[in-house]
Order: structure tokens, then sequence, then C-alpha cells
């Protein structure tokens, strides 16, 4: 017996609206917080312009061999959509509603959830469907225990390959002009691994309490430059009222000195 390699045919079709989404809960309470960073952080910077959206856990659909295929990664970016966002309240069709997302990003957990699964039959496993379904350019795996991401590429020959990190241990997203990597630090919480996004000239995208935090920093040192300012013309004010009075005292009239 000779295996054959299944054939699959690819449609792009809106959700029927009585479809019922999987309403599984997330793997690990970790998980929503890191999707929430990497959204608050683009939409600080602005980078996450008006017709663009992330998700957490949300649909991304695909019809194959008639049948409908939803995957809900946990981080994605979709860099424009085509449609009113109302018509993508429950889930998202590339191509029919709008581009196919620049990328999506599973956090590894305790659970096995088949971030690596190539299988193409149906239901198809994650990986071959955001590879060969969506063709999605930039997947990222990413395990917080230990901060590591794996990042992979839509090449020319229409594979996954594994990319390799820059010398800051970071990776270059083209699409979207930015850096990504992990960071360790402490957020809502949480002490650990995170992923941050740094832009062309290394700057760290912050968050909301990391920008006050800044413009706190800003406020104060341009206060205390104000103050220094103060006192150094008080100083030369002290300065020529003593002169002034050295003059005066040796019978000459400072107005009239030049």
């Amino acid at each position: 017996m000779v295996a054959t390699a299944p054939t699959y045919t690819i449609s792009w079709e809106k959700l029927p609206d009585d479809f019922v989404l999987p309403d599984d809960p997330v793997d690990n309470i970790n998980q929503p917080a890191l999707a929430a960073a990497l959204t608050e952080s683009l939409q600080l910077a602005g980078h996450l312009p008006d017709m663009a959206f992330t998700s957490t856990n949300y649909g991304m659909c695909a019809t194959v061999n008639g049948k409908f295929v939803v995957k809900a990664p946990d981080w994605a970016y979709v860099r424009q959509i085509s449609v009113p966002r109302s018509e993508v309240e429950r889930s998202y069709t590339p191509r029919l509603q709008g581009e196919v997302p620049t990328m999506v990003l599973e956090f590894l957990s305790e659970s096995e959830g088949g971030e690596y699964s190539v299988k193409a039959t149906y239901p198809p496993g994650k990986f071959f469907f955001y590879e060969q379904v969506l063709h999605v350019p930039n997947y990222g795996i990413f395990e917080p225990k230990s901060g590591t991401l794996e990042l992979y590429r839509f090449d020319d020959a229409g594979r996954y390959t594994l990319q390799s990190v820059n010398e800051q241990r970071r990776f270059w997203i083209p699409e979207m002009q930015l850096f990504l990597g992990g960071w360790q630090g402490g957020r809502e919480n949480r002490n650990g691994y995170w992923l941050r996004w740094w832009d062309a000239e290394d700057n760290l995208l912050l968050w909301g309490f990391e920008q006050a935090e800044r413009d706190r920093q800003t406020i104060a040192q341009e206060r205390q430059h104000a103050e220094q300012e103060r006192q150094r013309a008080e100083q030369e004010r002290q300065r020529a009222e003593r002169l002034a009075a050295k003059l005066r005292a040796a019978g000459l009239d400072p107005e009239q000195i030049d």
C-alpha cells in the first residue's frame, strides 16, 4: 500500500451566525495578560492603525474541503480589515473580510495545545492551519516560563522556516517594522517573562504605567531644571546688588558705569 498525501480545497466564507464557536477557557491565567501587554504597547506607540485589530482567543476561520475550520490563537494582529468592525465581532475570515493576519502567537501552557501540529486531515492542526491554509507570514510560539520565543516565517517555498534571533535575541518583523522578543520584569502583579516590541532604533515600546512613570520623571527633571535656573538667576541678582553697593560706597553711581 502506498500512502498518499491528503488533498484539500480552501475557500473563504463567512461563518454562519448560528455556528457554535468553542467556549473553552484559556489554558493559563497568564495568557490574557501576555496578550493585553502586546496590544497596549502597540496602541500607545501609534502602531495600531484605525483599520487594524488584535485579538485574543478569537476565531480565525476558513473553509477546508467544505467544512468550517476555526482556530483561536492566543494573540493575533490583523493590519487591515475591509468590512465594518461590527461584522467581525464573533469571528474573522481572512481574504473575505480583510487581510491575512500579519502574525499569530501561541503561548505554551501545561496542557498540550497542538501548537506544533502539522495534521492535514480534518480538523487540521494549528501549525498546518496557519502555514498551509491561512499563510500567516509570522507564527510565534512563546514559552512564558523560560522566556523562549520561536518564530516561523512563511518562505518562498510555501513553508514555515524557523528564524534566528539577532544579537539582542529579538526577531525583526518587517511587515510591522518592529522587533519582537522576550523581556523579564513585572506587570499586573506578575513577575516573569513577557513579549515586548522594540522599534527600528531599538527603543522599547512602553506600557501605560511605564509611559506615566517616564512622563513623571520628565516633569520632575523639568521642574528641577527650572528651580536650578531660578536659583542661578537669584544668585546673579544678589551678586549684582553687592557690586552696586560697593560702587555706591566708593562714591560711584552704578547706573553710570557701562
